[in-house]
């Protein structure tokens, strides 16, 4: 199922709907963002994580880029700061979802395009990929998350060699620094990455959801972390789901989630 949404950002929707696959849709610009597409693509992104029915969200590119960003035309028009501001970048790199996000990327993942990636949760890339953080060659910062998480993410030495030069790294270095889940070919990389998202859909969606609670706040200090870990083990095993999935491994059966 296709909804309605501007041809700039594509959804569809596969498997009963569990997982959505949202594809960036201006190849002509190698997948730059301006305000609409973002405002477009935050608005969805924020629908399908608040949709119980959406397990899983795979976020990719049309045509040979990911995304290069920024669309710089359009920054150089004078739209800078309603892009990044009002266009809500900001938003879906700072927003804690319970709904995990499987990047599809090939070709090249840059600027923007490169913290948009960041702020998945599993990345599946091709070899072929380069990945970077140009902003300070023309006169900007890695704002939108690159500068602030990127030192968090990966060894110091190699953050500050992606900022401070701008010069991009292979998939193979992303991939040997942490950033990449996986690196198949090219044409392998979108299957590869929706089979990543079946396998998350056809688990507990209570528990997925818990975890992904949980690793948001490991990933930003929360000094309350063993608190928060025993609430929500607390609360799914509690659940419905934990008591089915029980019954279903000790029966040797397929479990049946029904989210409670």
């Amino acid at each position: 199922m296709t909804h309605d949404t501007p041809l700039e950002l594509l959804v569809e929707t596969r498997a009963d709907g569990k997982i959505a696959i949202l594809t960036l849709n201006r190849p002509e610009k190698r997948n730059a963002f301006n305000a609409s597409l973002l405002a477009t693509f935050t608005e969805t992104m924020a629908r399908l994580d608040a949709d119980p029915t959406v397990r899983a969200i795979v976020l990719t590119g049309t045509g040979k880029v990911f995304c290069a960003g920024m669309d710089l035309a359009d920054f150089a028009g004078g739209d800078g700061e309603n892009i990044i501001f009002g266009g809500g970048i900001l938003d879906h790199v700072r927003r804690q979802r319970s709904t995990p996000v499987i990047a599809a990327v090939r070709g090249a993942a840059m600027a923007g395009g490169f913290e948009i990636m960041l702020a998945c949760d599993l990345v599946v890339t091709s070899k072929d990929t380069r990945f970077g953080l140009p902003e300070v060659g023309i006169g900007l910062i890695a704002g939108a998350g690159g500068v602030a998480h990127l030192p968090t993410r990966i060894p110091v030495a190699i953050a500050r060699e992606i900022l401070l030069t701008g010069a991009p790294i292979t998939a193979q270095r992303a991939y040997e620094a942490g950033l990449v889940n996986q690196i198949t070919p090219d044409e392998d990389v979108l299957p590869t990455a929706i089979a990543l998202a079946e396998k998350i859909a056809g688990n507990a969606p209570l528990a997925v959801a818990a975890t992904m609670r949980v690793i948001h706040n490991a990933i930003a200090g929360d000094t309350d972390l063993d608190q928060v870990n025993d609430d929500e083990l607390r609360g799914v095993m509690r659940s419905t789901d934990a008591k089915e999935g029980a019954l279903a491994f000790t029966k040797r059966r397929p479990p049946q989630w029904t989210g409670s």
